[in-house]
C-alpha cells in the first residue's frame, strides 16, 4: 500500500529545499479549480505559511463559475490565500493587435490564456520574492498536453512525477474536495474542452503505458504521436555553438 504520509513529507522538504536555495520567501501557483493545481497548492501549503494561490478567468464562461468555485473551495479548506486576476480583457486586447499581423488561427488563441496567466503569476511571485510552483503532471507531460512559455514555465514542480490517476489517489488521501475528484480534466481554454476529448486518449490509457509499458493499439499510436510531435516542449532550445551537431561542424 502506497505510504502517502512518507511522500507528503518527502514533498514537502523538497519545497523547503527550493525556497531556502533560492532565498525566497514564499510560493504563488495558478489555482484553475483542478486537481492539479489543487495537490500542488496543498503540499506548497504545508511546507510554507506564505502561498497565494492566483485565480486567473481568461475569456471562458466556466472560468468564471464551477472552476472559480472549485479553486475557492480548495483554497478555504486548506488555508491558502487567493486572489482574482481577470485576463479576459488583457486576452482580447492581445488578440486585435496581433491580429494586425493577420487572422490567427484557434490553437493560437487557445494557447494566449495560459501564457498570460504564467505573465502575471512571475509578475506577482517576482514582486512578492516568491517562486512559482509548477501544477502539471506526468502523464500531460508525456503527452506535451501543456503550453510552451505556459502552464509549461515555472521555477519548481511539486507533483511533476504523478500520473494522473496517483494525483487523484493523493487528494482522496488529503480529503480535497470531490467536486475536484470528479470532474473531468480540462486546461479551461474554452467553454465544454476536456483534455481527454482534445487528445482522442484517455488518461487511463496514458497512465497504463507510463506504468505498465502495455496498452491498445490504437492509444499507443496516439501516445506516441503526441510525445514525438511535442519533443521540443520538453527540451531547451537550442543554441548555435552549444548544440553537439555544430560543435562538431565547427571544430
Amino acid at each position: 500500500m502506497r505510504d502517502w504520509e512518507q511522500e507528503i513529507q518527502g514533498r514537502v522538504a523538497f519545497i523547503r529545499r527550493i525556497l531556502e536555495e533560492a532565498g525566497a520567501e514564499g510560493v504563488v501557483f495558478g489555482n484553475s479549480g483542478g486537481k492539479d493545481c489543487a495537490l500542488a497548492g496543498i503540499l506548497c501549503r504545508k511546507a510554507c505559511d506564505n502561498v497565494l494561490s492566483v485565480i486567473m478567468p481568461c475569456g471562458s464562461k466556466q472560468n468564471y463559475g464551477s472552476d472559480r468555485e472549485d479553486a475557492l473551495a480548495v483554497a478555504a479548506q486548506y488555508d491558502i490565500a487567493t486572489v482574482t486576476v481577470d485576463l479576459t480583457e488583457a486576452r482580447g486586447v492581445l488578440i486585435a493587435e496581433a491580429e494586425k499581423a493577420g487572422p490567427l488561427n484557434a490553437m493560437a488563441v487557445n494557447n494566449i490564456a495560459p501564457r498570460l496567466r504564467m505573465n502575471a503569476l512571475y509578475a506577482i511571485a517576482q514582486s512578492r520574492r516568491s517562486l512559482v510552483a509548477g501544477t502539471g503532471n506526468r502523464s500531460e507531460r508525456y503527452m506535451g498536453y501543456f503550453t510552451k512559455w505556459g502552464d509549461g514555465a515555472y521555477d519548481f514542480n511539486p507533483i511533476g512525477d504523478l500520473t494522473v490517476g496517483e494525483i487523484y489517489g493523493f487528494l482522496r488521501h488529503l480529503g480535497a474536495p470531490e467536486s475536484i475528484i470528479g470532474k473531468a480534466p480540462s486546461a479551461g481554454l474554452y467553454d465544454g474542452q476536456t483534455d481527454e476529448k482534445d487528445m482522442g486518449v484517455t488518461y487511463g490509457a496514458i497512465d497504463r503505458f507510463l506504468l505498465e509499458g502495455t496498452g491498445e493499439v490504437a492509444d499507443l499510436a496516439v501516445i506516441a504521436r503526441y510525445h514525438s510531435a511535442s519533443m521540443h516542449k520538453r527540451e531547451q532550445p537550442q543554441i548555435y555553438g552549444l548544440n553537439i551537431d555544430n560543435l562538431e561542424t565547427n571544430s
